[in-house]
């Protein structure tokens, strides 16, 4: 009697292996690589050379005035120094993570003033101007790799004039980027901030700087 229980049960977890742990997982990744091979390999997007330069799934942390600037992201990782702590990390992909701050927080408020003062520094047009949210605020995920197009748009002058083109080649590259709410009702326009930047390259190549 036990041996066939014992029996019985083995063959239901081999047939169940097989099924769950080789036909199905094969199955479905057989069909995304036929059906959507773009998604299924992480949807990346690749640079003038072919090479891949990230995901459009997740942001990156650009910075200097040739680039639009994404999102800014609360992100952290170890401290070298001592691993009981965490030090700031922008675009970490291990850590996806807000900075849980709520609007009563100094700690926000003082980090909001910097980013302004900084912003309006290398912008000075900016100064005293009314800002998209996402141009100085953080999202849930640390890893939005979109902006506003209100947030692209304040920064056309400034990736205008370092790339020394005129800021309607600019736009319209924001324009030709801007992505619709999805479906057409699902969210917000959009831009991806890598599919930009690459196009920008594409467009205005700048090199050696």
């Amino acid at each position: 009697m036990l041996k066939h229980v014992l029996g019985s049960a083995l063959r239901i977890t081999a047939v169940t292996w097989v099924l769950c742990g080789l036909a199905y997982p094969l199955a479905v990744n057989g069909l995304s690589q036929l059906l959507f091979p773009g998604q299924a390999n992480g949807s990346l997007l690749r640079g003038n050379d072919g090479k891949p330069m990230g995901s459009s799934l997740i942001g990156q942390d650009w910075s200097g005035p040739l680039w639009f600037h994404g999102r800014p992201s609360a992100t952290t990782d170890t401290d070298p120094q001592d691993p009981a702590k965490t030090v700031a990390a922008p675009y970490n992909a291990a850590s996806s993570n807000g900075s849980n701050l709520g609007p009563t927080s100094k700690a926000l408020s003082e980090r909001l003033q910097a980013d302004r003062r900084a912003l309006e520094k290398a912008q000075p047009e900016l100064a005293g101007q009314p800002l998209p949210a996402d141009m100085l605020t953080t999202s849930a995920s640390g890893l939005d790799p979109d902006i506003s197009p209100a947030n692209a748009l304040l920064q056309a002058a400034r990736v205008a004039k370092a790339r020394g083109v005129a800021q309607d080649g600019i736009r319209a590259l924001i324009a030709q980027n801007t992505q619709p709410p999805s479906l057409g009702i699902f969210g917000e326009p959009r831009v991806n901030v890598l599919a930009l930047n690459l196009a920008l390259q594409k467009t205005y190549p700048v090199y050696g700087r």
